[in-house]
């Protein structure tokens, strides 16, 4: 072939091949360096220290002299190993810094604490003293003494002259009843003449005033926020009012008469005049009845069927008298002694008392009667915040004093009792306070200050059966505590028999039993399963009204709040036109939030020939008892939190109901009477689809909180704290690696300065880093507007079924520029606030003012909580990338990217998410989003997001991506890369050193 030698075409050939670039075959340039670090490492570990050899011979050259390599190897060593030492004194110094500035700043709450708890001796101002004192002293500063002193006058002059003509009016009337019939002088007819002729010119000037004809401003009705209606329609009815009426009973007599015979005009009547109005002889029948089926009852339980157990009480007997006479006839009220020398013998009792004993009532006020108080308080906590608020206003009527008030005794000197109640953003307590209720979740908190309860003598967990999240952590709290504090009495309160379990946790304690007093129960299921719960119980509600006598109210259970309103509004729609068809049926909604007057009114007495329909969540399950039910309709649903820890995914969802839910819902129609349950499922579906037990709420809920909470009481070993039934530990491990994310915890697991501070606030860990985070970025006001906002749910905006169209187009308002969720929710506040927080702007705009009103006290609470804190109070609402950075310090976990779909993969755990349709952003679809959390309904939506197009952090991004899985970061870096845009997406990928430090310092 006309080549030349072997040897010459090897080397022609070596190097033609060495001139093309090719991929080398072996180790790349990464790997090849970390084989190399490697190395370095393995033959550092190699090298011991020299040891000094006093026997070395001068004439031995080879072992006398060091060669060169071995010098640089003993310097290397000694640099690596100074280095080392060098990184972990630093590491050691930040958190011996950090801790100090937490026990420092632990040490200032509690200052601030001290301060802020006003002392026994001083004197409380009230409100009108304050203000009294303060314009005292703006006076004093400039010079208005005189002034001061002439409105002072004046003042006094008008009470002289009404006290004066009142004395003048009481010694006419004296003396024509003493003096009648008796002859009296000159002198002294004269002088009554004059009295008269006083008192009449006097009440003749101020009636002239009252009638004069021209224009005056009404009395104002609005003070104090709320509006007075009744001085708003008097102003009204000045104009009808008889002038010449004199002092007759009704001056408007005339009017109301008039007014009658121009409607009897009106009205359309048929036959003779004088024939006799005669009711409707029938009775209203509903369509799509629903059948029942009587399938067993449930046996009462230490009743009486005779009537007499009712007595008649004396019409001149005082309310508190009744109140004490109702206190008898608890079933607890036998065992009162028993009871009392229980807890004397015992330092853990637990307390067994079916719903309606009076044990949460009246245990507390038996232990105050021991003297228990003197010791220290009595705390009983509830698992909700209506409970709560409803039986510390029951306890306070009992006792006699009001409510969150101080009440002294006799010579103003003896302090007969104060009962308040403590619930979160709301304290109704004072530091007199002997009887205190709060929710399971304020002591927890109580236990930040007070590890040990010192100020507490005894206390009781009501309600323990529930097995809430917070009386799970408060079981293993108060065991401990009970161990080194002989004195403080520990009551466990449950109202089912299943006490056992209870016993034998807090080391074989002793049961007390209270028999309950119940009626029999009949229980009926439906024929077939009922395919809309939601308008079969407004069905059987008024089948209810319509077929049974008036003898009885009745109590639907819901899941929440949107069901209970649609409930009433279905039913004053169906009972508005019907009119004297039916007899009067009262609605009542009794859930969380709302006010507390109007949860009042589900206590009241049912008028004559009149129904009650409460309406009410499963609160009216255990915690409250409302008497005159008797009549009960159970759906066989609630909701219910559950949590997976695996994708972070946390849903509030309907579930079905427990049988021993469903046996306490039908007891609540056995408290006063012989009561009937309606179920509105099969007796199938009872027997073989419902569970026993509900599963404990820390078995199926996110611990982040719990964790922090428990980190902050000092709390470390948390794998082997001493929970009744211990969590997943899965869950736990993500709920610290969830706090280790947000800088709460340092790396030896340890709770850090950050945390401690969002420890303070009663809020998601995420949120209070928002909060914690907004101090860097001087953006605290807003931040906390927007906590607020988030903090009351999805309950802002409301949509009327006419007027979705205007409802939408208000709310598109306040997301003009697509600037998120986050940041329309601010705008809405600070658009509120700076109305004056209006009511009509709230209707203009289709936003829900109660909510409007409960995130203003929300915002106030946390205000509050800033200063114990020590953050400063800042405001920067121009540069909304401060409150952007914010949000995302706190909710860099729930980041998600956009796909080509048009859906958003999450970060953190990678699942497939959509942004909501309520959201302001579902037509934007930003590239990067972070939500504030997932709904699971029909697809898994976020809610309250937030664009962060060219705004987020790079290193906030890096601690997202660092949390997600490796393969799944190396393929979005790749695809981000490859994708340049004008939006500044550059600024969201991080280099290649992400996934080593990723999990750096913010």
């Amino acid at each position: 072939m006309g080549v030349s030698s072997a040897t010459e075409t090897r080397a022609f050939a070596e190097e033609i091949f060495a001139k093309f670039e090719r991929r080398s075959s072996g180790l790349n340039r990464y790997q090849q360096e970390e084989k190399e670090a490697a190395m370095l490492v393995k033959k550092q570990r190699t090298y011991t220290l020299l040891e000094a050899d006093d026997d070395d011979v001068d004439g031995d050259s080879a072992a006398a002299v060091v060669s060169n390599g071995e010098e640089e190897r003993r310097v290397k060593r000694r640099t690596s190993q100074a280095e080392d030492v060098n990184d972990d004194s630093e590491s050691e110094e930040e958190m011996l810094r950090d801790q100090r500035e937490r026990e420092e700043l632990e040490r200032h709450i509690r200052e601030r604490d001290a301060a802020g708890t006003r002392k026994l001796a001083e004197p409380k101002l009230t409100r009108k003293a304050e203000e009294e004192s303060i314009k005292r002293s703006n006076a004093l500063e400039q010079d208005e003494i005189g002034a001061l002193r002439k409105v002072s006058r004046q003042e006094y002059l008008k009470k002289r002259e009404q006290k004066k003509l009142e004395e003048i009016r009481d010694e006419i009337v004296d003396e024509q009843y003493l003096f009648e019939g008796v002859h009296l002088t000159e002198t002294e007819k004269r002088e009554i003449r004059y009295k008269k002729q006083i008192y009449d010119l006097v009440k003749k000037r101020s009636e002239e005033d009252d009638n004069v004809t021209e224009y005056r401003m009404p009395t104002a009705y609005d003070q104090e926020g709320g509006v007075n209606q009744e001085k708003r329609f008097a102003v009204a009815m000045e104009r009808y009012r008889d002038q010449n009426a004199g002092d007759k009973m009704n001056p408007f007599a005339e009017q109301e008469a008039w007014e009658d015979h121009q409607i009897g005009k009106a009205t359309l009547k048929f036959g003779s005049k004088d024939r006799k109005q005669i009711s409707d002889d029938y009775k209203f029948v509903f369509e799509d009845q629903i059948e029942f089926i009587q399938d067993g009852m449930m046996d009462g339980v230490n009743f009486e069927d005779d009537s007499s157990v009712e007595f008649e009480k004396s019409m001149a007997e005082s309310a508190f008298e009744k109140l004490q006479d109702d206190r008898k006839t608890l079933p607890v009220y036998p065992y009162r002694d028993a009871l009392l020398q229980a807890v004397h013998d015992h330092q853990v009792l637990v307390i067994v008392g079916e719903t309606g004993s009076g044990k949460t009532t009246q245990i507390p006020q038996y232990l105050h009667e021991g003297g228990y108080t003197k010791r220290g308080k009595i705390g009983c906590t509830q698992p909700r915040r209506v409970a709560a608020m409803s039986v510390a206003a029951r306890v306070s009527q009992e006792m006699g004093v009001k409510l969150g008030h101080e009440v002294l005794g006799r010579n103003n000197h003896s302090l007969v009792c104060q009962v308040g109640y403590s619930i979160r953003f709301e304290d109704c307590t004072s530091d007199k306070t002997v009887l205190k209720y709060m929710t399971d979740g304020m002591l927890l908190r109580e236990f930040l200050g007070e590890p040990d309860l010192s100020s507490y003598s005894v206390v009781m967990v009501d309600e323990a059966h529930e097995r809430t999240l917070s009386t799970d952590i408060l079981f293993g709290l108060v065991k401990d505590i009970a161990r080194f504090r002989p004195d403080l009495k520990l009551l466990i309160s449950s109202a089912t028999l299943d006490a056992e379990k209870f016993s034998d946790y807090f080391d074989s304690a002793p049961i007390f039993k209270i028999p309950g007093r119940r009626f029999p129960v009949e229980i009926n299921y439906t024929k077939a399963p009922e395919a809309d719960y939601l308008d079969a119980a407004i069905v059987t509600a008024l089948q209810i009204h319509v077929t049974q006598p008036c003898d009885g109210d009745i109590l639907i259970f819901f899941t929440g709040q949107e069901e209970i309103e649609t409930a009433e509004e279905i039913l004053k729609h169906r009972t508005r036109g019907l009119g004297t068809k039916i007899a009067e049926l009262i609605i009542c909604p009794i859930y969380a939030n709302l006010p507390t007057e109007l949860q009042a009114k589900i206590f009241e007495p049912t008028p004559e020939s009149a129904r009650k329909v409460v309406l009410a969540t499963n609160i009216a399950e255990t915690s409250l008892t409302i008497d005159g039910i008797k009549y009960v309709i159970d759906p066989g649903f609630c909701k219910m939190k559950s949590y997976n820890p695996r994708t972070g995914m946390e849903s509030l969802l309907v579930h079905p109901i427990s049988k021993a839910s469903a046996n306490q819902r039908a007891g609540r129609s056995g408290r006063t009477g012989p009561g009937k349950c309606f179920r509105l499922y099969t007796a199938y579906n009872y027997y073989n689809d419902l569970e026993d037990n509900t599963v404990p709420e820390i078995q199926r809920t996110n611990l982040a909180n719990v964790v922090l909470s428990l980190k902050s009481l000092g709390i470390h070993d948390l794998l082997n704290f001493d929970f009744m039934d211990p969590p997943p530990s899965e869950a736990l491990l993500k709920a610290l690696e969830l706090l280790f994310a947000l800088s709460a915890l340092n790396k030896l697991g340890e709770l850090t300065k950050v945390g401690r501070k969002m420890a303070e606030f009663p809020l998601d860990p995420m949120l209070s880093k928002m909060i914690v985070a907004s101090e860097k970025y001087k953006c605290s006001d807003e931040v906390i507007s927007i906590a607020a906002m988030l903090s009351i749910g999805s309950s802002i905006f409301y949509r009327p079924k006419d007027k979705q169209v205007h409802a939408d187009n208000a709310r598109m308002i306040f997301h003009t520029g697509n600037v998120g969720d986050h940041i329309a929710l601010l705008k809405v506040y600070n658009s509120w606030r700076e109305t004056n927080f209006s009511t009509q702007w709230c209707y203009e705009n289709y936003i829900q003012v109660r909510s409007m009103k409960r995130a203003r006290d929300i915002r106030d609470q946390l205000e509050g909580l800033l200063e114990r804190v020590e953050i400063e109070l800042t405001s920067n609402f121009n540069d909304l990338e401060a409150i952007k950075k914010a949000i995302t310090s706190g909710y860099f976990p729930h980041s998600a990217r956009m796909q080509k779909n048009g859906s958003y993969r999450t970060v953190k755990h990678p699942q497939t998410v959509y942004i909501h349709p309520s959201s302001g952003l579902a037509q934007a679809l930003p590239r990067w989003v972070v939500y504030h959390e997932l709904v699971l309904t029909s697809k898994e939506y976020m809610r309250q997001r937030k664009s962060n197009v060219g705004g987020v952090p790079l290193r906030l991004l890096r601690k997202a991506i660092a949390l997600a899985n490796v393969n799944q970061v190396e393929n979005v870096l790749l695809k981000a890369r490859s994708t340049k845009t004008n939006t500044g997406i550059e600024e969201l990928v991080p280099d290649s050193g992400v996934l080593a430090n990723g999990m750096g310092d913010l």
